[in-house]
């Protein structure tokens, strides 16, 4: 045999056993009283057969307890005694020495032994196997006298668990072609083996074997054949061959509940659990790790409460197995809080147990403490893998700690999880976050494999980053490397799509995404709408909508949304109650964006039962929510309610400001405007580009000049904040309604950036204001520049000639109207009435009842023109 030979110096290269080596100061007798004090003075006579089976005895007890130390002091004990071992004594003190992981001292006594049995042998193979060296297991295999089926068995069971596959099914061919007996377990590890090579069809060919030989009854097979199928997911086959089993065990059961879980079927793993308690049989750690596993991507909280309480009854409470199941399911189902309890209340804490709750404290935004947890991993001796440092990275990305991250890249350098590419994506994902695209696209051009997370996550990482086009490019070179687009990456491509509000690469990316067979899917189909309605194509955006399969909650607040960007809040106001019509509960972007429509018509009504569905929801403590009920209120001319919401919002941040300092400037109170802006800087708000504009409109109502101008210059010099044409045409508003139009144009002229029409227009209006002629004709010049079809500059230096009386320049501006086809757009208005919306343009006679309102309405001109012939109130101050 040519490994004969390397295998017998292996059996001599130990030296005799040295016993000085094992006989420590103290023997076993304190460690097993009774068991020796029978036989404290056995090394001048011989050994009855109580005392044999005495040591035999101790050797399985520190076996069981993986006691090495008191296991040594047994053996010495033995030797100083002069007591001869059997055979079965012998392999007893074998297997102790494997279980407590000292190959050395077991290959001393296997060396030694003048005898040896079958059990002897099967003994170092399965503890050679066990710690990886499988060319010794193989030659001392080979050595055997005497093969039984476990030898067989041992072997290709230790080629199963270092990953030879292969070779596990070579020696299995093996043993058919010599004709060794098999029994089941051959079966169940063969089984394990075809799962391994991820073949198939090699795992139906060995069931049929299994059938063919008479073992499909036997459970230990049967329940591998459930396993073997439930892994290749054919969960559909699994299931039917459990159900013809004759005889189940907890271990047939435990296998079809994991497999159900492995494809997906949570439910289905959850209703044969209670199936299986009926039967009354018992329950393993890993089963309760399946169904944890199953309410946490459930989210099913109650139940999981539920089956831990159960574990507490099973008396699994100090498995640290289940656990970590067990806090890991309270963190994916949102109770972190439960979670870390769990999690500190553990008697002992593992690898996973740390990266468990490391992972979930990352996911539901408390970084800080993730990275505690980290830190507290790394001073324990369990060292960290892929997940924890994933896990780690994650809590970096959620609390934007760019500077840790490094640090932690440092670690992962030294460490042997630098290829890893889960945690080349993770640190991608936390740079990306960070807004460190330069490292980002580092660390992903460095990388020496990709998946497509990688890929998702650059993608995402430039999206994120306002990069859109280098996103776009991205997406390329994706496809470039045979990479296939997932949900993930058109979600990311079609959200910078929509910032560019480039409806042509939107478009080329949906003729990609049709071609994928990706197009309906939830996910996918919403990006798709949101896209559409940001750039404009609201028509577009509503057919994907009503076709979708699915209209999730993202895809309805994505077509409400578009609608109220492109002023149509009346569709808008309907699809909304479409939505609710078909069951679908809105959130707090839907109300928001709802109200908003109501604060645009000024429909009031609509605006209060919603506020109400709020309160009835809980959901008024929404920053989001409460500043939209400001402007809402504002905007419908009810400032009373608008600052009493103002008022009870406890956490205000600067949109709530902004909100109420606006309402109130457009109603031209510009005093509580100010009043409201000296608050928010006592409250230590940071006021923004948008706050200014609304406290300089405060100013220009109020003619506040000076002041109008302090604030404009403490923009730049106290707060950082360049001003923008908004402003600027806020001053010249300030500055024509206090007469100062020389100035007022000055500014213009003295502007960083080119005046746009909204600010000759202004101008134009403060001109009439205070009937300047002259540049009343300049800033109309430039209107007409703009926009030669602007009837409104027209209208507006007609109204300045009228003023003055110069009836030939107002003839001449007329007739430049009719010859370039200009009309007047008609003013338009609207009020609602017991929930209905009545518009009105002027000279309306469209509306049924429009007889009675002219009717109404001159009646009131009538009142209105005797008040002004008959002052109630001439002669008053005499009296």
């Amino acid at each position: 045999m040519p490994n004969g030979h390397r295998a017998k110096e292996l059996l001599h290269m130990f030296k005799p056993l040295n016993i000085s080596q094992l006989c420590f100061a103290s023997f076993v007798v304190p460690f097993f009283p009774k068991q020796y004090s029978t036989h404290t003075h056995t090394v001048a006579k011989p050994l009855t057969t109580s005392v044999k089976r005495t040591f035999s005895h101790l050797y399985q007890r520190c076996s069981d307890r993986k006691d090495l130390r008191h296991g040594k002091e047994a053996h010495a004990h033995m030797i100083v005694s002069g007591f001869e071992p059997t055979v079965f004594v012998t392999n007893c003190l074998i297997q102790m020495y494997l279980k407590c992981s000292n190959m050395e001292y077991a290959h001393r006594v296997f060396d030694r032994m003048p005898q040896r049995d079958t059990v002897s042998w099967n003994a170092m193979i399965f503890g050679y196997a066990g710690i990886g060296l499988l060319n010794i297991a193989q030659e001392m295999f080979d050595l055997m006298p005497e093969r039984d089926v476990v030898s067989w068995n041992t072997l290709i069971s230790g080629y199963l668990h270092n990953g030879s596959y292969w070779k596990s099914l070579e020696i299995f061919t093996r043993i058919r072609r010599e004709g060794v007996g098999l029994d089941a377990t051959t079966f169940a590890v063969v089984l394990k083996a075809s799962l391994g090579l991820e073949d198939y069809s090699l795992g139906v060919q060995i069931h049929g074997l299994l059938i063919r030989m008479g073992f499909v009854h036997d459970v230990v097979a049967a329940s591998a054949t459930v396993d073997m199928y439930a892994k290749c997911k054919k969960l559909k086959e699994s299931i039917t061959f459990f159900e013809e089993m004759p005889v189940k065990n907890w271990v047939s059961w435990s296998a079809l509940i994991a497999g159900c879980v492995q494809n997906d079927e949570f439910l289905s793993g959850l209703k044969l659990f209670k199936n299986m308690q009926k039967e009354g049989l018992g329950i393993s750690q890993s089963t309760y790790a399946s169904l944890f596993r199953s309410c946490a991507c459930l989210s099913a909280l109650q139940f999981g409460s539920q089956l831990h309480a159960h574990s507490l009854k099973m008396d699994f409470g100090s498995d640290t197995i289940v656990g970590t199941a067990t806090l890991d399911m309270y963190a994916k189902c949102g109770q972190l809080s439960d979670s870390k309890k769990l999690f500190h209340t553990l008697s002992t804490h593992n690898l996973q147990s740390y990266n468990a709750i490391i992972t979930g404290c990352a996911r539901l935004n408390q970084g800080f403490e993730a990275l505690q947890l980290f830190h507290n991993l790394r001073n324990t001796d369990l060292g960290f893998d892929d997940i924890s440092l994933s896990g780690a990275f994650s809590a970096c990305a959620v609390i934007k700690a760019y500077t840790f991250g490094l640090q932690l890249q440092g670690l992962t350098i030294k460490s042997k999880f630098l290829s890893n590419v889960c945690v080349q994506n993770a640190i991608l994902d936390m740079y990306g976050k960070c807004g460190a695209l330069a490292d980002a696209r580092q660390v992903f051009d460095e990388m020496p494999t990709r998946d497509a997370v990688s890929w998702n996550t650059i993608i995402a990482a430039y999206e994120q980053n306002g990069n859109v086009h280098e996103t776009l490019q991205l997406l390329v070179q994706m496809l470039s490397s045979r990479f296939e687009p997932d949900e993930f990456t058109f979600g990311s491509v079609l959200k910078g799509c929509s910032s560019l509000k480039s409806l042509k690469h939107g478009m080329e990316v949906h003729g990609r995404i049709v071609k994928s067979g990706v197009s309906f899917e939830s996910f996918v189909g919403s990006a798709l709408v949101d896209m559409y309605s940001k750039c404009g194509n609201i028509e577009d955006a509503k057919k994907l909508h009503e076709r979708m399969e699915e209209q999730t909650m993202v895809s309805w607040n994505a077509i409400i949304s578009g609608f109220s960007t492109q002023e149509q809040s009346e569709e808008s106001q309907r699809f909304f109650s479409k939505m609710l019509e078909s069951g679908t509960k809105p959130d707090n972007f839907t109300f928001a964006t709802v109200l908003d429509t109501c604060a645009n018509l000024a429909t009031i009504n609509l605006g209060t039962q919603i506020h109400a569905q709020i309160i009835k929801q809980e959901m008024q403590t929404d920053v989001f929510i409460s500043s939209t009920l400001v402007d809402m209120y504002s905007k419908c001319g009810n400032m009373q309610d608008s600052r009493l919401m103002f008022e009870k919002t406890v956490n205000k941040d600067f949109v709530t400001w902004n909100a109420m300092i606006c309402g109130y400037s457009q109603h031209g109170l510009g005093e509580e405007a100010l009043s409201v802006f000296e608050s928010m800087k006592v409250n230590n708000v940071k006021p923004n580009h948008a706050t200014f504009v609304s406290v300089l409109r405060a100013c220009a109502h109020v003619g506040l000049v000076e002041k109008g101008l302090s604030y404009f210059n403490s923009m730049a010099t106290n707060y950082g904040l360049e001003p923008q044409l908004e402003h600027y045409s806020c001053m010249v508003d300030i500055l024509g309604r206090a007469g100062k139009v020389k100035e007022a144009l000055k500014v213009i002229n003295d502007m960083p950036m080119e005046a746009d029409d909204v600010i000759w227009r202004t101008l134009l209006g403060v001109c009439k204001l205070q009937k300047n002629v002259e540049v009343g004709e300049l800033a109309a010049s430039w209107l007409v520049k703009w926009d030669p079809q602007d009837s409104s500059a027209y209208v507006l230096l007609g109204n300045i000639y009228a003023d003055v009386g110069m009836w030939e320049e107002v003839s001449k501006v007329r007739k430049k109207m009719r010859c370039g086809g200009l009309k007047k757009e008609p003013g338009c208005s609207w009020i609602e009435v017991k929930s209905e919306l009545h518009m009105f343009v002027i000279g309306d006679n469209a509306h049924p009842r429009c007889k009675q309102i002219y009717e109404k309405l001159d009646e009131l001109i009538s009142e209105m023109r005797w008040l002004d012939d008959h002052d109630p109130f001439e002669g008053w101050m005499g009296a």
